[in-house]
């Protein structure tokens, strides 16, 4: 089984292209989902972010408090460097157990959804790196429309991540959303199937 990579900036509209890809029952590996599951209640990676970060990053039912987390981390380097030690090994054991499931299934091709492949070196780990990116102004417009603490959080974010240029220029495929719904979807399968013949994959399994 083969496994490329999605990736692109935050509000630049990835999980848009990953619906559309699982809308062709291409297996999409998420891993913001992996994140959630490595630091579900009662377990060692919830544990070991209260340890290092207090129990103000929890919630009243006891679960992590995403956005508590993300105050602390984005301001602080050294902070989000602690947590990427927590969080990243368990992220890394989740997402082999899925792909293992996937090739025990017989898939033959599959999508890693990451926000930080390229900032964690991992672009050749997952060739083709598919990276989805639009106009910053656009970027801006859609975390506004979210509210004023999404676009806080958003902003935090971006700083944190690499500019979306340097994660294009080391892209084997880019789709740009700048425009229409309808215009990303068919650079997706139109990427879909280039991936397909790059991999020697029969396309008809996911486009008809």
């Amino acid at each position: 089984m083969h496994i490329f990579g999605l990736t692109g900036g935050i509000a630049c509209g990835k999980s848009t292209v990953a619906a559309r890809l699982s809308a062709h029952d291409l297996p999409v590996i998420d891993a913001d989902e992996l994140a959630r599951a490595v630091v579900a209640v009662e377990t060692d990676g919830l544990r070991a972010v209260v340890r290092a970060f207090g129990p103000t990053v929890l919630d009243r039912n006891g679960s992590l408090d995403r956005q508590a987390v993300a105050r602390i981390v984005f301001s602080d380097a050294a902070a989000l460097a602690e947590l990427n030690a927590i969080t990243h090994p368990l992220i890394g054991e989740l997402m082999a157990v899925r792909a293992a499931e996937l090739e025990r299934r017989g898939e033959p091709l599959a999508c890693y959804e990451a926000a930080l492949i390229v900032e964690k070196d991992l672009a050749r780990a997952f060739r083709p790196l598919v990276v989805v990116a639009c106009p910053e102004e656009i970027q801006l417009a859609r975390l506004s429309a979210r509210g004023r603490s999404s676009l806080d959080d958003g902003l935090a974010r971006m700083r944190a991540q690499k500019p979306l240029s340097e994660k294009v220029a080391v892209a084997d495929f880019v789709i740009d959303t700048g425009g229409t719904l309808e215009a990303s979807a068919r650079q997706t399968d139109a990427v879909l199937a280039a991936i397909c013949a790059k991999l020697g994959i029969d396309s008809a399994r996911y486009l008809l």
